[in-house]
């Protein structure tokens, strides 16, 4: 299966789930299932906000607190630019 089909397979699946989440009263267990299926593409803002919707509801899913962590962090540094600070002294993965 090329990488392609696959991702399209998932975009398929994101949609359903999209529109069953819409239908329903705020479940849960759906939005787990689509962010994970948005880290799985890569589209980690988007799981994030879903993350953050189901710890609205739940703040004591821990599930979903170390996966928006994890996101949150893998975020961060694809968004850090190692050569866009001049100080070569310090080492820009570390804080």
């Amino acid at each position: 299966m090329n990488k392609e089909w696959e991702n399209q397979e998932i975009l398929e699946r994101i949609e359903k789930l999209s529109k069953e989440i819409q239908s329903s009263d705020n479940n849960l267990n759906l939005l787990h299932s689509r962010a994970q299926l948005y880290t799985k593409i890569q589209e980690h803002s988007k799981a994030i906000n879903d993350y953050i919707t189901i710890l609205q509801s739940n703040p004591s899913d821990k599930e979903s607190q170390v996966k928006l962590e994890m996101l949150q962090t893998i975020v961060k540094f694809t968004n850090t630019n190692i050569y866009a600070s001049t100080n070569t002294n310090m080492d820009p993965w570390l804080e």
